[in-house]
């Protein structure tokens, strides 16, 4: 189920496909940040920023995302995608391929020992921050990859697959923006599935909001469920299993034309597999406009801020 292989591919051969592998892209990633920051208390804001100060970004790293202004916390909050370019032994790290139709219990086989998967990643992370012991480097590297994990867990796509990588195999037009190849060997097309959730759902709902703008709206207007997400205590493998269920219900289950479930193939490397999975879905036609938008544009409102909270009190309840 891995899709180590197509990022590497995919990254070498078009910087056009970089949107499609950053889940949530640049403004989600960043609103979730900055929702975070706003209900960490004073000793976790003083804590994160330290560590992070003490071993800073490498200069010479390559950034993808570029929003002006931010702070090293919200900074943070893109630098994983970038840095699996550099390690790309991290990329399974961002996502859990849980088929659809399986079942809760099954989620444990969905996440290979020898590569991991996002909920192994969040708790081996978090066991580096926790430990006083480790280097600067190191903790620093984990509340930057846990910043960007806690993120990712909540993108729905993340967390499901019908041998689609996580719907990066299955073309979709949105709003009037039809599919083309972007890679004849991988048969990957653009705009897909995943990278609809990605970007362009925020894209429309945002409405040119930047990134701290989205996040004081989603603050404000989710502010009487606050209190219960902080409340939670944080478990990986259910914050998984729910957005699973979000892409069953909602990403697959109000597209157009219905998807037919595929039989799950374990070593999924591309679009070109599962007998030209892209190209039999292409067929599909699927033609998003203002329906899907709007049944996927609360969701992802939710999964934004709820990522956002579930964060805070996460780095909250390390440092009180």
């Amino acid at each position: 189920m891995r899709r180590t292989l197509e990022f590497l591919i995919l990254a070498l051969a078009s910087l056009s496909a970089a949107p499609a592998s950053h889940a949530w892209g640049c403004k989600g990633h960043e609103t979730v940040a900055l929702i975070a920051e706003a209900h960490l208390s004073l000793h976790a804001r003083a804590m994160a920023f330290k560590i992070l100060e003490a071993a800073p970004i490498d200069p010479a790293l390559s950034r993808y995302c570029k929003e002006p202004g931010l702070d090293a916390f919200a900074d943070a909050s893109t630098w994983a995608d970038d840095e699996r370019t550099v390690k790309p032994e991290t990329a399974p790290w961002h996502f859990i391929d849980i088929p659809l139709g399986a079942s809760e219990s099954s989620i444990p086989k969905y996440c290979p020992p020898d590569t991991g998967c996002v909920t192994s990643a969040l708790a081996a992370q978090l066991a580096i921050l926790r430990n006083t012991q480790s280097s600067p480097q190191a903790r620093a590297d984990a509340l930057r990859y846990l910043i960007h994990f806690v993120g990712d867990i909540h993108q729905p796509l993340h967390d499901a697959t019908n041998n689609d990588r996580g719907g990066n195999c299955l073309p979709v037009t949105f709003f009037g923006k039809a599919p083309k190849e972007t890679n004849a060997t991988a048969e990957s097309y653009s705009p897909n599935l995943h990278s609809v959730w990605d970007v362009d759902i925020i894209d429309q709902l945002a409405a040119g909001r930047s990134p701290r703008q989205l996040a004081i709206k989603l603050n404000e207007q989710f502010h009487p469920r606050e209190a219960a997400w902080q409340s939670e205590t944080p478990n990986f493998k259910a914050w998984a299993w729910e957005a699973h269920r979000l892409a069953q219900m909602i990403a697959y289950g109000k597209l157009p034309a219905n998807v037919p479930l595929e039989t799950p193939i374990p070593s999924l490397q591309s679009c070109a597999d599962d007998n030209h999975i892209s190209t039999r879905l292409l067929q599909l036609h699927e033609d998003l406009e203002s329906p899907y938008q709007d049944a996927a544009a609360p969701v992802v409102e939710e999964q934004l801020t709820k990522a956002g909270i579930r964060l805070a009190s996460l780095l909250n309840s390390l440092w009180p």
